[in-house]
């Protein structure tokens, strides 16, 4: 086997300056490729901010999300649905065409009457990576890499024909989508609805006049996902775009398409858009926001009812809102039965929300209702020290990549279980959802099963140029942070945001210190997205990030320190971490300090000494000796994630000898089969 680089060893020196840095194939190995799918150079279109024009609102003093000129719905409707409202799935086989030589919009494929006759047919939700490949997904066999579908980039077309039932009269419709990569221009019946950026983020596009009862709706999607690389074998030509998110190319496989659900919702005029909660010992604080499109002022009440098992009566509270308008009832409950979510004891509660036209009249139905999970639990830090409940807690858990070796990033829910299960079966009480949100229902399974979840964004590896640029013009990451701290809101397993993973500091020293004038572009680019989040986050919970040094400039912002570390495997020695904890410790008494990632390579099956580098003893030699000086200060270190569950794909190239898959996991990409790492992994005790 080559020996190359089994993760981004030689990347990581690219961090500084932000420089791609070219991984050579082994020798004979181009030679082997006589028909490579170069990259496809093209980028989408931008105008002068990001396009779904995203921005908060403070309303009766909470913070309001707004996108496409409305309110943020909730989207839970992928799975839940309210009677007062109306569904239609249009998950299911779609036309579909690439477009790889940018033509489809000049030849007006996005008009109802185009003919499809000859275009494939694609599942949704899905990848195109998947579609046609000469090598198993899952295989280790790279002799292949760089063909197939997995290297179609650009643009690609989907398209699906419904009948608007004629009950939907005077109603709301909007479509929403779970995920599109990367991004999406959607036409309903030849009219432009609206476009998104973002491949990991949930959106929903008001359809006004464009879809009307009893009559058909063509719906078309146009899909762009920028290439890697022109030579995907070579590594030579690192494609980027200035105001995409990420930018360059990252450390995952970036699946592209409509990878997950897509729906119809219909809702009334006058709907309820948002309920979002905080509970707490005893107390329950709901902000529901209400959204009146229609043409008159509406006049009523909301009654909230806190949930079976809370302990707590049912509330009303008033509410007017004038046409176009937009309001926040506000209730405060008591709920003295309600008992606390935790690891040991997950318990959720259902909150529901009814909204009612006129006086309170007992027998009136309801206008709209929307309904929300939620647990009781409170997170914050004293000194140094991360607590849940008013109790300190330390973390031990994972990082891990949502893709499957049979679908890619549109898991199923089976797939799901299996893979989380992995964290209850090693102990583990954290997950990261690295460099991206994940579907909702890896949020549900964290809240049913007490396992703590941070929660991440797409801002992975952005350099200083970027983010001056987000900060000051585009605002996509300020979008992006902003839609997470909304989107997942209500979550209890949820308690850290991350606002960024390895991004470049402006007028960085490597070198102890805490001068807030190091890095001002960068500094005021975390605050913008923190600023972003404390908006919305009526919990308050803390805000952190992946940052690529012990050392950055920033940390005095930060609510909890979070670093990546590699010592002994990209730099130092194992034995370095200790010292490196007790000197970020020193410089900040009073934050708790997060290990954000840690973790090596092995070759699945290899055994030797543990002095052998590659071997799944060595791999897990390293981890112990990580794992023991992390807790040995767990006064003031809140946890440790290990890089990573399972082996993961990316198309950088440092692994295209085993079909890009990236060889760091506690188990393979099958996610079945463990590394000598996993018994250790589970062995390791939590020290609280």
């Amino acid at each position: 086997m080559p020996d190359l680089p089994r993760r981004r060893t030689v990347l990581m020196a690219g961090l500084a300056t932000g420089a791609a840095v070219a991984v050579p194939a082994p020798a004979g190995f181009a030679a082997a490729h006589a028909a490579i799918t170069a990259g496809d150079p093209s980028l989408p279109p931008h105008g002068e901010r990001e396009p779904a024009d995203t921005r908060i609102e403070r309303i009766a003093d909470t913070g309001v999300l707004f996108q496409y000129g409305e309110v943020v719905p909730s989207f839970d409707g992928w799975a839940q649905h309210e009677p007062t409202r109306s569904y239609r799935s249009l998950d299911g086989d779609w036309a579909f065409r690439f477009d790889p030589r940018d033509e489809g919009l000049a030849q007006n494929w996005h008009l109802p009457n185009t003919d499809v006759s000859e275009w494939d047919q694609l599942a949704v939700p899905s990848a195109w990576d998947l579609k046609n490949n000469p090598t198993p997904w899952g295989s280790y066999d790279g002799s292949r890499f760089g063909t197939g579908t997995a290297f179609s980039d650009g643009y690609a077309w989907y398209r699906t024909t419904l009948r608007v039932p004629g009950a939907w009269t005077g109603k709301r419709i909007r479509l929403m989508f779970l995920a599109v990569n990367y991004r999406a221009d959607v036409w309903v019946n030849g009219a432009f609805v609206g476009a998104h950026e973002g491949g990991h983020t949930p959106f929903a596009l008001p359809l006004g006049d464009a879809a009307r009862p009893g009559r058909p709706a063509v719906i078309v999607v146009r899909v762009h996902r920028r290439a890697t690389f022109t030579d995907y074998v070579s590594g030579s030509g690192p494609i980027t775009d200035p105001l995409a998110v990420p930018y360059k190319p990252v450390d995952y496989w970036p699946y592209a398409g409509i990878t997950r659900s897509v729906w119809l919702e219909v809702v009334p005029q006058v709907t309820i858009a948002k309920v979002l909660v905080a509970a707490t010992d005893g107390r329950l604080d709901a902000r529901i926001v209400v959204a009146n499109h229609s043409a008159r002022t509406f006049t009523g009440h909301v009654l909230l009812r806190p949930g079976e098992g809370s302990g707590g009566r049912p509330a009303v509270v008033p509410v007017t809102v004038t046409a176009g308008g937009v309001t926040v009832a506000r209730a405060v409950v008591a709920i003295p039965a309600a008992p606390a979510w935790s690891p040991d004891s997950p318990t959720l509660l259902t909150a529901g929300a009814e909204l009612r036209e006129g006086p309170i009249v007992p027998q009136r139905s309801a206008v709209d209702q929307l309904s929300t999970t939620y647990g009781v639990r409170t997170v914050g830090t004293q000194g140094s020290t991360l607590t849940v409940n008013g109790e300190p807690v330390f973390l031990k858990g994972f990082n891990w990549h949502e893709e499957s070796a049979a679908r890619g990033r549109s898991m199923t829910i089976e797939e799901y279980d299996q893979e989380l299960g992995h964290a209850t079966t090693v102990g583990a009480n954290f997950l990261r959802n690295c460099v991206y949100n994940r579907h909702p229902y890896a949020y549900e399974w964290a809240d049913r099963h007490g396992v703590f979840v941070m929660d991440d964004i797409d801002t992975m590896w952005m350099n200083t140029a970027q983010q001056k640029v987000q900060t000051e013009r585009y605002g996509l990451c300020r979008a992006l942070a902003a839609a997470m701290a909304w989107n997942q809101h209500n979550r209890p397993s949820v308690i850290l945001w991350c606002l960024q993973n390895e991004s470049e500091i402006d007028n960085f020293v490597n070198e102890p210190g805490t001068d807030p004038n190091r890095g001002p572009i960068y500094r005021a680019w975390l605050l913008d997205m923190k600023a972003a989040v404390k908006a919305l986050d009526i919990q308050d919970r803390p805000v952190t990030w992946a940052s690529g040094s012990s050392w950055d400039p920033a940390f005095d912002i930060a609510d909890v320190i979070g670093y990546n570390e590699y010592f002994g495997y990209f730099y130092g020695k194992n034995e370095d971490l200790g010292p490196n904890l007790d000197k970020v410790h020193e410089l900040h008494p009073d934050k708790p300090i997060l290990i954000t990632e840690n973790g090596s390579w092995s070759d699945l099956g290899v055994h030797g000494p543990e002095t052998q580098i590659g071997t799944e003893e060595w791999h897990a030699a390293g981890f112990r000796s990580h794992w023991d000086q992390v807790t040995a200060r767990s006064e003031f270190v809140a946890g440790y994630t290990f890089w990573v569950l399972k082996d993961y794909k990316e198309r950088l190239g440092y692994n295209m000898h085993l079909n890009g898959i990236s060889v760091m996991g506690l188990v393979g990409f099958d996610s079945t089969t463990k590394r000598v790492i996993y018994n250790d992994f589970q062995r390791a005790q939590n020290p609280r």
